[in-house]
């Protein structure tokens, strides 16, 4: 998979701009707040339809403007693809080869990226909720129907959330308040299982490149803990039963606070290195190390379901990394991914490592290219 050329028109602070992006690995130089990270956004929204940092689209249009507009060039294994997104106060539209699609899902998958920035270090030590995105988007690009059945779990979940804060306890309607408990579990036991597939397959990849990493001397491991305490081997219809009783048991504690205490929504991760909880016990660097684990075994992982390499897109990453661990993301992405990188400067990053690369200076929503980067630099 490589994306070929973009086009952003009033996305962000660029007004208009078009770039070939021809090469193995392109990295934007600039100073903070000139762009860099917006261009890599976009190339993310293309792929997924939304941004890695923020829920309001509006805010991805230019100032004063009325829509905003990427077009992208991918060339995949079967043949060029052009993508076309919009937004605007009506919403968004989506086009392939030029045809609309009527559900953002058929349009998901065209383009497959993996992000990693600074704040995906704390996909480690972080809140749950980072972890629950981590999650979310990483399973939607290879399978856009989950995002459908999360879409649909998070309307449940906010209409039963409403009616538990309007009930209150001893007023609640109980025909009524088990349409929303089918509903919830229903559509969040369909969650679970898909979460527990990826973990399990994630795993696989990021415990050898994890040992590869720290040259066998530590073992990863990663454990899925949904919130309520279910047999996770058993099939979906166990698993609605198991959802529905719990829900039954906690009823009275949810009426009085107002809010839904279980499902998908409080789930999380834990990783373990060594057999000991990486969030609680380990470094900085074991927690550095897990994260770029995740994100190195996530590549592999999303060819092996689609069969073509994602792009990778590095923002401001590799100035947080020591040489080892960069070393070891360069030569992971060298010859097999297209790669994105951001950074303030060149000294920052093992020019030595890197062929086909071209730099591109970034200034006031401005980009040009600044050719091959120099390896005396």
């Amino acid at each position: 998979m490589f994306l070929k050329q973009i086009t952003l028109q009033n996305y962000r602070n660029y007004e208009r701009i078009e770039l070939n992006t021809d090469s193995q690995v392109n990295l934007f130089v600039g100073e903070n707040a000139q762009g860099k990270t917006n261009l890599l956004e976009a190339v993310f929204v293309l792929a997924l339809t939304k941004s890695h940092r923020t829920n309001k689209d509006k805010e991805l249009i230019g100032w004063e403007g009325a829509h905003a507009h990427i077009h992208g060039e991918v060339e995949k294994k079967y043949g060029t693809v052009k993508l076309d997104l919009s937004f605007s106060s009506q919403g968004k539209k989506a086009k392939v080869n030029g045809l609309e699609q009527r559900k953002l899902s058929a349009f998901i998958g065209s383009l497959n990226v993996v992000m990693f920035a600074p704040e995906d270090l704390e996909i480690v030590k972080g809140a749950p909720g980072i972890r629950r995105r981590f999650l979310d988007m990483e399973i939607g690009q290879v399978q856009p129907g989950y995002l459908h059945t999360l879409q649909q779990y998070g309307k449940v979940l906010a209409q039963r959330n409403n009616y538990l804060k309007s009930s209150g306890p001893g007023s609640a309607q109980q025909p009524l308040l088990d349409v929303w408990n089918m509903q919830l579990a229903e559509f969040g036991v369909k969650i679970i299982k898909k979460r527990q597939s990826f973990i399990h397959k994630l795993l696989r990849w990021a415990k050898s490149i994890h040992s590869g990493i720290t040259a066998g001397k530590e073992e990863l491991d990663i454990k899925y803990r949904p919130s309520l305490d279910i047999d996770l081997e058993q099939d979906q219809s166990v698993l609605f039963e198991q959802f529905m009783i719990k829900l039954t048991q906690v009823k009275d504690q949810e009426l009085r606070r107002g809010v839904t205490l279980i499902g998908p929504h409080r789930d999380d991760l834990t990783f373990y290195i060594n057999g000991k909880e990486a969030q609680v016990y380990g470094s900085q660097g074991q927690q550095r190390t897990t994260a770029l684990s995740l994100k190195l075994a996530e590549i592999e992982l999303i060819h092996e379901e689609i069969g073509e390499y994602p792009l990778l897109l590095l923002d401001d990453v590799l100035s947080e990394l020591d040489q080892n661990r960069q070393t070891q993301l360069i030569e992971t992405f060298q010859t097999k991914v297209q790669t994105f990188i951001t950074t303030t400067g060149l000294e920052s990053v093992n020019l030595s490592k890197l062929k086909d690369a071209r730099v591109y200076q970034v200034s006031k929503g401005q980009v040009a290219s600044a050719g091959r980067p120099s390896m005396t630099e």
